[in-house]
């Protein structure tokens, strides 16, 4: 599986069923929401600023984590960017590629 990062940005619907809610609630249907397309949440955290709440969550490819972040965007309570996350060793082997690339005025 490959562990993606959820940014979300709730709606003011959105922001008005966690103040009705709770936090632990809104986890809890992430929770739901993840296992629903087969996966699973690894962390969900508030925050302050642009971002209200950031999850890790595996997912099983591409597709299954854009169904997801379209589900939820489409519901209307939160937008969500989606951001797939490297392993150290997944780094590794794209410094270890060759890749023919030639910069600009060279």
């Amino acid at each position: 599986m490959t562990k993606y990062l959820l940014e979300v940005r709730y709606t003011l619907d959105g922001a008005k069923g966690v103040k009705a809610q709770g936090g632990s609630a809104r986890r809890d249907a992430a929770a739901a929401a993840a296992t629903s397309v087969g996966g699973t949440l690894e962390s969900f955290h508030f925050a302050f600023g642009e971002v209200d709440a950031y999850l890790v969550v595996d997912f099983p490819d591409n597709t299954t984590a854009a169904a997801l972040a379209l589900a939820v965007t489409a519901a209307g309570g939160a937008a969500v960017r989606t951001i797939p996350l490297l392993t150290p060793a997944e780094m590794d082997a794209a410094a270890a590629k060759t890749v023919g690339y030639r910069p600009p005025g060279s």
